[in-house]
């Protein structure tokens, strides 16, 4: 069977799908503007990047992003009929549906199944905009919103399936269209990522953390923003750190904006709240993105692991932390509400309040012994819906049934 792969940035959420096809004897290709990793034996098509929403006179207002994402679709479809043309047609594209790649697939290749990656639908409520209290939309906020899922539903009506990692995610699309949107992760490798009592990291200073030795708590994500909490991890640091000094605070992520406005002024959020903080340096520890099997290292030190979110698209961070037995203070917010429930397998506190997350972690840190068995539920959570050779056994079903042919030998 030869499977296209279609995504803006490589290979992304189908990486893992895509090495398991390739070792299961599949041809595989993958339709990109620009390639994240090297997978062995998947042909890489890149078809040419679009430059960014451009705004203009001719361009009804709002209508840059719809603009940006129906070009990227062009390109796509161009790229799938000329393979067409070179006797490369797939037996069925996957591709992720949130950038307009997916637009013209069915216009492409009519007679092709087209299953589409659904991560996030957006809305002016009941998710992450409106979530923070000055953050309320306006009129033009809600017709942008409402214009930015032009791409999406376009998708959707062709498509012949759906896949969302997510109940939550799946969620947010529209009700007509959610029957055909199936739930299944990308999957963590619960293999790689489990308890290790006997881990230990190396800090870029030259220390060495172990379980416990003293007390590590982490934060993990893509960029350190108000949209994953950082403002209320940070605040609570510093809280923490005056009564319990022997702790250290392991902050890991980039310094640029990926969701969200950034700061006053502009800058990292990093550096604005710290200039009002009086943190001390040798307790909160910024190593910035580090390698994954670093990650995987902290996780399995950890203490407590903190998780805050907006009501948004779930991190792979903290499955693979609950992975690694980790425990998990997260928020009372509905994507980590999903997996974690408060006293079984992690404790939720209110996404804006500081004193109860400081608390939280201070509890943890004062009474090791007690989080053992939610320890242990949040692993056995990973094992029984997010472990990957289940993930992928459920993505395969999905294509043999849209092709009618096993995606194994």
């Amino acid at each position: 069977m030869h499977v296209a792969f279609v995504h803006r940035r490589g290979f992304g959420q189908f990486a893992a799908l895509a090495a398991d096809l390739v070792q299961s004897g599949n041809s595989v290709s993958l339709i990109t503007e620009t390639v994240d990793q090297k997978i062995p034996s998947v042909r890489v098509i890149r078809h040419r990047a679009e430059a960014g929403p451009r705004a203009s006179a001719a361009i009804a207002r709002h209508m840059a992003v719809p603009d940006h994402h129906t070009r990227i679709g062009h390109r796509v479809a161009e790229t799938l009929d000329a393979m067409a043309r070179q006797d490369m047609t797939p037996d069925i594209v996957v591709g992720h549906i949130g950038w307009g790649s997916m637009m013209f697939v069915k216009d492409a290749l009519p007679r092709v199944p087209a299953l589409g990656y659904c991560e996030f639908f957006y809305r002016s409520h009941g998710a992450d905009i409106g979530f923070a209290a000055d953050d309320q939309p306006d009129l033009e906020e809600r017709k942008r919103l409402r214009l930015r899922n032009v791409a999406q539903l376009l998708s959707l009506e062709a498509m012949d399936g759906g896949i969302s990692p997510t109940e939550w995610q799946r969620s947010l699309y529209p009700a007509d269209t959610r029957e055909r949107i199936a739930v299944c992760h990308e999957g963590i490798d619960t293999a790689l990522f489990r308890p290790n009592p006997a881990a230990s990291v190396r800090l870029p200073d030259g220390r060495v953390l172990k379980a416990n030795d003293p007390p590590v708590v982490t934060f993990v994500a893509r960029d350190l923003e108000p949209y994953r909490g950082f403002p209320q991890a940070l605040q609570a640091a510093a809280q923490i750190v005056r009564k319990r000094p022997d702790a250290i605070f392991v902050f890991v992520g980039g310094e640029g904006t990926s969701y969200g406005p950034p700061p006053p002024g502009g800058g990292s959020w990093k550096s604005h709240l710290l200039a009002s903080l009086d943190v001390p340096a040798d307790n909160i520890i910024f190593p910035g993105v580090v390698p994954h099997h670093i990650l995987r290292q902290l996780f399995q030190v950890s203490a407590a692991h903190v998780y805050m979110t907006y009501p948004f698209v779930l991190s792979w961070s903290v499955l693979e932390a609950m992975a690694c037995g980790a425990l998990i203070i997260g928020s009372d917010t509905s994507p980590v509400r999903e997996v974690i429930r408060t006293g079984h397998n992690g404790i939720l506190v209110p996404f804006f309040d500081v004193d109860a997350l400081a608390e939280a972690v201070l509890g943890a840190l004062s009474n090791p012994q007690a989080s053992i068995s939610m320890r242990a539920a949040a692993r056995r959570t990973v094992e029984r819906r997010f472990r990957l050779e289940d993930c992928l056994l459920r993505q395969r079903e999905l294509i043999t049934a849209m092709t009618g042919r096993p995606a194994t030998p």
